[in-house]
């Protein structure tokens, strides 16, 4: 069994300037996640990493902070494979699909909307959802895990509508030879970008909704220097394998329509494993 971890996502006073940076007053009052875990095992990473959620009536904020030594990233092209060097990652859930967002150290982007085969139904009549017309590939799973219910498409040209993005480098990116700090990223999502996946839910969402949220992040480079092949992978709670793409163990994210305040805590393990 896998204990999700709970989190609860208060408003934000005032709307959030992208800049990668959370030395924003607003970044202070949200409560930081738990450290990520080992993907497999839930054993603590060798380098710290948590991430904070906001919100207001226009987006859905995150702020990833990164322990890192060595900042670097060498892929430029919007949607290249960045999750085969090191990224950060996010993905939102609804019943029948979800989507994926990833982004390095150079500010690169990567993205793409999941179908399950079993629900596409449901969204036919988009073309821009049209696995026939679309470039797209096929997953049942990850890391030799196979998904109970099958397979789903995944759209590789679909971006998320009006999606914001920066990231701050703690130390000199690409330079090999000193020591860095490490860096932060900070994304706002439009919430009608998020329609396709709000299963009747109101946009923004109410006072006690509940999403599924799942952050990581990927390393290439081990702790001793060595290439890893593949990635570590860090995650807000265990997966048990080395699968991103496992819905039922996405933190739980309940939205509150408090405004964050000064108040200590973190995410914490679920009372009811998934």
């Amino acid at each position: 069994m896998i204990d999700v971890a709970e989190y609860t996502c208060y408003r934000t006073s005032s709307p959030i300037h992208i800049d990668g940076k959370l030395d924003k007053s607003a970044r202070a009052l949200a409560p930081r996640s738990a450290r990520f875990v080992d993907i497999v095992t839930g054993e603590p990473a060798w380098f710290d990493t948590r991430v904070a959620l906001l919100w207001d009536d226009d987006y859905l904020y995150f702020g990833f902070n990164t322990e890192e030594t060595d900042v670097w990233a060498t892929l430029i092209e919007r949607d290249a494979k960045i999750y085969e060097e090191n990224d950060l990652e996010i993905f939102i859930a609804g019943d029948d699909a979800y989507y994926e967002f990833e982004i390095d150290a150079l500010n690169v982007v990567y993205e793409v909307f999941w179908i399950w085969k079993d629900a596409h139904v449901r969204y036919s009549g988009r073309p821009e959802l049209d696995p026939h017309s679309q470039r797209t590939m096929v997953l049942s799973g990850v890391g030799g895990h196979v998904h109970p219910r099958g397979e789903r498409w995944g759209f590789l040209d679909w971006d998320c509508p009006g999606l914001r993005h920066a990231v701050h480098v703690d130390g000199t990116l690409n330079q090999r030879d000193d020591v860095d700090r490490g860096w932060s990223a900070e994304i706002a999502v439009p919430w009608p970008s998020l329609a396709l996946l709000a299963d009747g839910r109101p946009l923004p969402p109410k006072d006690g909704d509940v999403w599924r949220i799942h952050c990581s992040r990927f390393e290439k480079i081990s702790r001793n220097g060595e290439v890893l092949d593949p990635c570590d992978g860090w995650t807000w709670n265990r997966h048990g394998y080395y699968d991103s793409h496992i819905p039922e163990v996405f933190p739980r994210i309940t939205f509150s329509a408090d405004v964050a305040q000064n108040r200590r805590g973190a995410s914490r393990p679920a009372r009811n494993p998934a």
